[in-house]
């Protein structure tokens, strides 16, 4: 079958837009799970991609471009669910109990119309005039034209749909050998060093196995270092320096100064490298615009028809759009302040919040479209994104509302910084994905309009899907940090990055923020970043250590990291043994896919978990008891993690050789 492009193939269908959305919905479901759960979230456009071709394979008249657009609906999963980052920190503070439907998805409905908008300007800038790599982008193009293009595609095409399916499931038996207490949830060890204490953990998770693979040796290896400077240095040197009272073990020491002092550190490196990000990227995001807008008259001028595959969005329908979107947006800003101790100053900050929703919002749209251009999506500095965006919403509001400051306007003035700081994330993620889709359509000669549209189609089902199942979430274990009244089990996620970002608004209103934490990390951060700008020059661009891979590993749990690093290593390790193999390029593409089932197979069963714990009314209701000990149960968990990771990186191997044979 050829996959060149008639002058009007078939790309949004009914049935590929119904099929777009039931994608969303799973792995949406599945991206909050494992953000709230680690604070990472992955990349849903190759999967779906996958699965896409495998169901629309039935239709002789399916097309390259439909498939397109289904992954392209599909994708807004892998981001729009990073606003679990912000939205838990309105728990944690106690301004919700529950998490409100509406409130929720407009804020995340609203910041992705606006994501997608703000990002359309910049297409012919970042993706038709850039020679901007787009790893995953370019990744997804390949995918969708192996698997149209032959039959040996076809068959691919196929072996992928069953990586995802053993992917899943074994990550979903994995996961229930922890839920019923047969295999630790974490291996773990803490030791003392002389008056400090330090040690290292790993969470009994192949999601995470699956996200390092999923993100590479280089970012593996920032983390690692990360791991080392944190671990190794920061938290022996601190807890040297702050000896732990009597009767306290070594765990709690370590773990108590990581999580007060350290980890506001690592946010400092983070903050700093996302600062020097920015700061690079005005001239070419500024140049790219210009010549964009030069080739726009030009053509105009000559009174050219334009090419199907260079046809966006009317950029007067972006510009109603993006203002139109502003009444909602002030709707919704000054209902979420009715009522509470600031409605005298509804005003003033419903129009501070839509300033800085729309200023904010461009820049972060701009930032983190072109960084998922030059490293991906998944690797975009969602995370410095963030708190800069809260530092500088916290500042805003808070010298608003410094005229009536008191505790209980010090809360709702938290809780409102969170919320439009909810949006503006919306925002930078959806512009993070919406060029890395754009990228895949000009690699199949798909219409960027119709893309545009699709992915406005997967930002309304995402937000659809964020609210009940955060909610879900928050009723069955609730999160670390928050009163959790209505929880059920004694077990709450761990959230990690919204409890930072809460912890910083909170810091800047109150006034109680360690800065001095947050400079020293900044300063860390500004090595790390001439260690890197050195590494890449020395070696002609061939190595890398990103700041914000070792800043995000410095701030998440050695439990998160470890296992991402020790991913990373296998999946170079594997593609290394496939480079020259039969069906090699095959068998990596498939590795890729039972990765990407590793995340969704085990975040979909921790969801259903919190289904029957709510269901139940007990906090572990697949518990059953066993005469087993921590360490047995620690083997157990190591034994059967690595016979499952080997055994499906055979696995993919082998069907590589069978596909090109």
């Amino acid at each position: 079958m050829s996959i060149a492009a008639p002058s009007n193939p078939k790309e949004i269908t009914v049935r590929g837009i119904i099929l777009g959305i039931l994608i969303t919905l799973v792995f949406t479901a599945a991206q909050v799970y494992l953000g709230l759960k680690v604070g990472l979230t992955f990349a849903t456009s190759i999967p779906a991609a996958v699965i896409s071709m495998a169901l629309l394979s039935a239709f002789k008249d399916a097309t390259i471009q439909e498939n397109n657009i289904v992954q392209t609906i599909a994708s807004a999963a892998g981001t729009l669910a990073s606003v679990i980052f912000v939205l838990p920190g309105l728990l944690m503070i106690g301004w919700w109990a529950k998490v409100p439907f509406w409130p929720t998805f407009g804020a995340c409905a609203i910041g992705g119309v606006l994501g997608v908008m703000y990002t359309m300007p910049l297409r012919r800038a970042l993706v038709s005039q850039s020679d901007l790599p787009y790893p995953e982008g370019v990744a997804a193009a390949e995918v969708l034209k192996v698997g149209m293009a032959s039959r040996a595609g076809a068959a691919e095409g196929k072996a992928g749909l069953w990586a995802v399916i053993w992917g899943s499931v074994a990550s979903a038996v994995f996961a229930a050998g922890a839920a019923v207490k047969l295999m630790a949830g974490e291996v773990a060890i803490y030791f003392r060093t002389g008056s400090g204490a330090t040690g290292i953990g790993a969470s009994s998770s192949l999601a995470l196995i699956g996200a390092g693979h999923l993100m590479g040796i280089t970012v593996g290896i920032a983390m690692l270092a990360g791991l080392v400077i944190a671990w190794g240095i920061m938290v022996p040197l601190m807890t040297h320096l702050s000896p732990a009272a009597a009767g306290v073990d070594a765990s709690a020491h370590a773990l108590g100064i990581w999580s007060k002092e350290v980890r506001m550190m690592g946010a400092g490196v983070i903050g700093m490298a996302a600062i020097i990000t920015l700061a690079g990227l005005a001239k070419p995001i500024l140049g790219g615009l210009k010549s964009a807008m030069e080739s726009a008259r030009k053509a105009k001028l000559n009174g050219g028809v334009m090419d199907r595959t260079e046809q966006d969005l009317p950029i007067f329908v972006v510009g109603l759009v993006t203002l139109l979107s502003m009444v909602p947006a002030g709707w919704l800003l000054a209902s979420f302040l009715q009522g509470g101790p600031l409605s005298s100053l509804a005003f003033p900050l419903v129009a501070v919040g839509i300033g800085y929703i729309l200023i904010a919002g461009m820049f972060a749209a701009a930032v983190c479209g072109y960084m998922a251009g030059l490293i991906g999506s998944s690797n975009s500095p969602v995370s410095g994104i963030a708190i800069l965006t809260i530092l500088g919403a916290a500042l805003s509001v808070g010298m608003v509302g410094r005229s009536v400051m008191g505790p209980e306007v010090a809360q709702a003035l938290i809780a409102y910084a969170l919320f439009v700081t909810t949006v503006v994330l919306a925002v930078a993620v959806i512009g993070n994905d919406n060029l890395q889709d754009l990228k895949t359509g000009q690699l199949v000669d798909a219409t960027p309009w119709k893309q545009q549209v699709g992915l406005l189609i997967g930002v309304v089902a995402g937000s659809c899907v964020v609210p009940p199942v955060l909610e879900l979430l928050n009723h069955a274990n609730g999160f670390v940090g928050a009163p959790n009244l209505n929880s059920i089990s004694d077990q709450p996620l761990a959230a990690p990055q919204a409890l930072l970002i809460s912890t910083l608004a909170k810091g800047v209103i109150g006034g109680q923020l360690r800065w001095d934490l947050l400079g020293y990390g900044a300063l860390v951060g500004l090595l790390l970043v001439a260690i890197n700008f050195a590494l890449k020059k020395s070696s002609g661009g061939k190595y890398s250590l990103p700041p914000l891979g070792v800043g995000l590993a410095i701030y998440l749990p050695s439990a998160v990291i470890t296992p991402v690093c020790i991913g990373a290593v296998a999946g170079y390790l594997f593609d290394r043994a496939m480079e020259h193999k039969v069906g090699g390029d095959t068998a990596k593409r498939l590795g890729v896919l039972v990765m990407s089932g590793f995340i969704v197979g085990e975040s979909l069963f921790n969801v259903a978990l919190a289904g029957l714990i709510v269901v139940s009314g007990k906090g572990e209701p697949l518990a059953i008891a066993n005469s087993l000990s921590e360490a047995q149960t620690m083997v157990v968990a190591l034994i059967l993690g690595v016979a499952m990771v080997w055994g499906l990186y055979r696995w993919s191997a082998r069907s590589g050789r069978n596909v090109a044979a």
